[in-house]
């Protein structure tokens, strides 16, 4: 049972008389309180653009002791979107990768630790810039730098194993005392920037085809995929994209796919399971149709929905359909039996040729002992009766 807040705070007040007067009749001196944590921060790092897949970057990192006491050592620890990594180690920083959880990708982090004294006041940068590498999926990625006194935590979550660098240390150099604006510059121990590379990315579509009778259940998946080369990185908590998906008509829906809502009952919106896709990645809708009744092969479209994707630029698999063969639709199948009668009538009416003379049989055999009329006649007829039967399959 929760304890009452005036409970709670009569047994603290009890607690903290009997303990006062156990340390008076000691002659015990109350310990001093807890030195405050070092005030320390990051500079704002300048964003990065248009580099290239497969190429190396620099950026400079400064970092400035706000506080009053000097800050004997620290750990700088940068960490990357998966799209890059460390373009070179340092034997006094260790790289490892934690997976992605809850709405927070996998990264690749290099943790340092710096023996070198930080003096209040003074700001530090490193001695050369910290250099990066764009990968082959490099499109919107980020930089995440951060400055302390403990050592990071990789984590029980499934981190790779750490991996010690063994390139020359990264070290800091004083770059003079600390104005006004590098104070504002370096507001918190962390600091963030965009790294975008000029890339592109395929989002491609996948629809799907079943087949039954009236009564059935049938489970129809469409699938979205990043075909790349491009891992893309959207908006943090919101789905990468958006899929429209239209039920074919003659069916309803039993279940749909738990990423997907209602906007109409025919017509269904779906999400994505992250805020990014990396490639090949993507998702898979499936949706459970029950099949009404018989309309013959019936469709419904798929298509992307919701925010622009000025990277694809292959519009060709951007539309999909899902396919429900319900078998034959009696109504359409009386109709199209009448059509074939019709294209008999039309075989008979072309056999004519002209006029009335072709009419009845009897007078095509008229026509026919005529001589050299009859030869022609006879080559008119043939040609013409495969057309016309073929346009009125086409129609039918």
């Amino acid at each position: 049972m929760r304890i009452a807040p005036s409970r709670s705070r009569s047994l603290r007040g009890g607690t903290a008389a009997v303990a006062a007067a156990a340390l008076v009749a000691l002659g015990a001196v109350p310990a001093l309180a807890a030195e405050p944590e070092p005030d320390l921060g990051v500079g704002t790092i300048a964003p990065v653009k248009g580099v290239q897949p497969g190429s190396s970057f620099s950026t400079p990192l400064t970092f400035l002791n706000k506080g009053t006491a000097e800050v004997p050592a620290v750990w700088v620890t940068y960490a990357v979107s998966p799209g890059l990594e460390a373009d070179e180690t340092h034997k006094n920083c260790t790289y490892y990768t934690p997976p992605s959880y809850d709405e927070m990708p996998e990264r690749n982090v290099a943790s340092c630790r710096i023996e070198q004294p930080l003096k209040p006041g003074v700001l530090y940068g490193t001695a050369k810039p910290v250099s990066l590498k764009a990968l082959a999926s490099a499109f919107r990625d980020d930089l995440r730098v951060t400055v302390g006194v403990d050592e990071p935590n990789p984590g029980d979550g499934g981190s790779t194993e750490p991996v010690p660098g063994t390139g020359d240390p990264l070290t800091l150099v004083e770059k003079g005392p600390a104005t006004d604006a590098d104070r504002t510059n370096h507001p918190e121990p962390v600091a963030e920037t965009d790294i975008t590379a000029a890339n592109t990315a395929d989002f491609a579509l996948t629809g799907d085809e079943r087949k039954g009778e009236p009564g059935d259940k049938v489970t129809a998946t469409v699938k979205f995929t990043n075909k790349g080369p491009a891992r893309v990185q959207g908006i943090r908590d919101r789905s990468v994209t958006h899929v429209d998906i239209r039920i074919p008509k003659g069916t309803s829906v039993v279940k749909p796919h738990g990423f997907c809502d209602a906007v109409t009952k025919t017509h269904y919106r779906c999400g994505t399971s992250q805020s990014w896709v990396n490639v090949n990645g993507g998702e898979s809708y499936a949706f459970v149709l029950r099949i009404d009744k018989a309309v013959g092969r019936t469709s419904g479209e798929v298509s992307f929905t919701g925010q622009e994707r000025p990277f694809d630029r292959n519009a060709e698999n951007d539309t999909a359909q899902i396919v429900i063969d319900t078998g034959e639709d009696e109504g359409t199948a009386g109709s199209s039996g009448s059509n074939g009668s019709t294209g008999g009538t039309g075989g008979t009416s072309s056999t004519g040729g002209s006029g009335s003379t072709g009419s009845t049989g009897s007078t095509g055999g008229t026509t026919g002992s005529s001589g050299g009329s009859a030869d022609t006649g006879g080559s008119t007829t043939g040609g013409a009766t495969p057309q016309t039967g073929g346009n009125l399959a086409a129609t039918g």
